[in-house]
């Protein structure tokens, strides 16, 4: 009597629902991720009767300035005289150069460091000659 040799029972992972699982995930993360928004530091807008918004917020440097003499730019604050060096790395930046700088300034400000966060932004030159001020739209 001659014996016949069983065949191996296969053991492997089905791969048909991977792509369904790898979808789902990737619809899960995309839903739950949240992307951060820079805060700066609390200030009061000015107040303005025509308002255009940037065309994007890439490429945008976004400068705090309070009555206090605090600057932050990117949620850090910084010395008045590092402003350009900072600004000067941000236009070189291959992946992403600077196009505008955005300054959301407190409306009690004193006009010397606003003149000073210009002087600064000279220095750095390029892109940061583009300056936009921030401002919240006045109630008619």
């Amino acid at each position: 009597m001659e014996f016949k040799k069983k065949s191996k029972a296969e053991c492997g992972i089905p791969t048909a629902s991977m792509p369904d699982i790898v979808f789902m995930l990737l619809i899960f993360f995309m839903v739950s991720t949240v992307f951060k928004e820079f805060r700066g530091i609390p200030i009061r807008l000015p107040s303005a009767q025509k308002i255009e918004k940037l065309p994007g917020k890439r490429n945008v440097a976004y400068i705090w300035a309070d009555d206090r003499d605090r600057v932050s730019i990117d949620d850090n604050f910084v010395e008045i005289r590092e402003i350009s060096r900072i600004m000067y790395d941000k236009s070189v930046d291959e992946l992403s150069p600077l196009r505008v700088v955005s300054m959301k300034i407190d409306e009690r400000a004193k006009m010397g460091l606003i003149t000073q966060i210009h002087e600064e932004l000279r220095e750095a030159g390029g892109a940061a000659l583009n300056v936009n001020y921030s401002t919240k739209t006045a109630s008619k």
